[in-house]
């Protein structure tokens, strides 16, 4: 299963998921991580599924004509590492070109022209910053030990040279490591540089790969957002969850099968379900209920609240 949703973001509307990787394999391995410890650290492109079957999922998908405001290559793990992103890419503007198309990526690979290329016909690209010191880059992300800060950063700077789409940097904050302000000044002569038109301030919102780290307050974030004026800064961590009073008409198969695909790449509370799949909680409740009796999922209580996981990853985050 190679697509997921489509689901209700709170950044992109309704987004139709592509996820290429197997889990959980990136080029970082970022101490906030809401899909886990990277089991495969890695630099080294590759294809991960065949190609065909990818597409053909993809066609079943959106020969049904979908209502969406993006499809989002992102999942449990830097989609660039696959080497079959350009040609799905592709494929989609040739034969879907209604959809507009998203990636969601760390940047470490934009050091490649022959990604940066490939990349051109995105019509959203939203690439993450949440360090430019090397002490701070190396404790929030983890890097491969091929990769550095400077290297990722030119990388990201020239493939911003040739970009004419939609251009965001999410910002990760973690309190107590990119919160000073030495650190927010040092992204911020970053992102003029960049000349984006967004940038999203997020923080924990879900548990992670460390237990110590915690969410950055909004006061916390308010202070950063007017560090970084004059550029387009929102906060989306403490953004509105989206109104949910209808209901999808799904199967009841349907319903568990999105309800572990988006397991599959993040623990939920059935709050996030709902809003996602847009369904009533009173319908995800009893699709949690049949999962978890089959021992398919299992569920911690966290500082929001109750947490279901995939039950062979519910144990990933006790780090």
């Amino acid at each position: 299963m190679y697509t997921f949703g489509p689901v209700r973001s709170r950044r992109l509307g309704i987004s139709l998921g592509v996820d290429l990787l197997t889990p959980k394999t990136c080029s970082l391995d970022c101490i906030y991580c809401e899909c886990g410890v990277t089991t495969d650290l890695s630099i080294d492109r590759k294809s991960f599924f065949p190609i065909q079957n990818i597409i053909e999922e993809l066609s079943r998908v959106l020969d049904k004509n979908p209502k969406l405001d993006f499809i989002t290559f992102s999942g449990s793990g830097e989609p660039s590492l696959s080497k079959d992103l350009e040609k799905v890419i592709k494929h989609l503007k040739n034969h879907y070109p209604k959809y507009k198309i998203a990636l969601l990526t760390n940047a470490t690979l934009l050091f490649d022209p022959t990604i940066r290329s490939g990349l051109l016909p995105l019509d959203l690209i939203v690439p993450s910053i949440d360090a430019v010191s090397v002490e701070i880059f190396q404790k929030i992300n983890k890097p491969h030990p091929k990769l550095n800060i400077d290297k990722i950063l030119n990388g990201l700077i020239q493939f911003r040279k040739d970009y004419n789409g939609m251009f965001w940097i999410e910002i990760f904050i973690v309190p107590g490591l990119n919160d000073t302000i030495d650190e927010i000044t040092k992204i911020k002569e970053v992102c003029l540089n960049l000349s984006p038109n967004k940038i999203q301030l997020n923080t924990l919102d879900r548990p992670c790969q460390t237990n110590w780290v915690k969410p950055a307050s909004f006061e916390s974030l308010l202070k950063i957002q007017n560090l970084l004026q004059p550029l387009p800064v929102e906060i989306i961590s403490f953004s509105k969850k989206i109104n949910n009073n209808t209901d999808k008409c799904l199967t009841i198969n349907q319903t568990d099968d999105g309800i572990i695909a988006i397991l599959k790449r993040r623990p939920s509370t059935v709050e996030d379900l709902s809003i996602t799949l847009n369904m009533k909680i009173v319908h995800v409740h009893k699709s949690l209920k049949v999962l978890e009796e089959n021992g398919l999922i299992e569920h911690k209580n966290e500082s929001r609240g109750i947490f279901y996981y995939l039950a062979f990853n519910a144990k990933k985050t006790d780090l």
